[in-house]
């Protein structure tokens, strides 16, 4: 698996793991196993894909993926506002990833 392949997969375990939070309970243990074995995943794959990308590409895209994701699955599962400015946080958020897969050249 490439390194970008890898990054994005680690980023939507962010989303999941970072999302599950919101439900985490030992009440819920299949769920709380998910949200860390989602967890366990993402660093996984985000250590493999800074073995051939820089540590502060990687990082940073993987917590703009996660950042971006949990704001949208807040928006759309959670009730959370979805506000002009919030909105154009994450758009900007967006513009970054993408500015840094840009000058990569990969």
């Amino acid at each position: 698996m490439g390194a970008w392949a890898a990054l994005l997969i680690a980023g939507v375990l962010e989303v999941i793991w970072a999302s599950g939070l919101k439900l985490f309970s030992w009440q819920r243990p299949l769920l709380s196993l998910g949200v860390l074995a989602a967890l366990a995943a993402s660093f996984l794959l985000l250590a493999q894909a800074a073995r051939q990308l820089p540590i502060g590409t990687a990082y940073a895209v993987w917590t703009g993926i996660g950042a971006v994701g949990a704001a949208i699955v807040g928006i759309l599962f959670f009730r959370e506002p979805a506000t002009l400015t919030r909105m154009a946080c994450i758009g900007l958020i967006i513009a970054g990833v993408i500015g840094l897969k840009v000058q990569s050249g990969a």
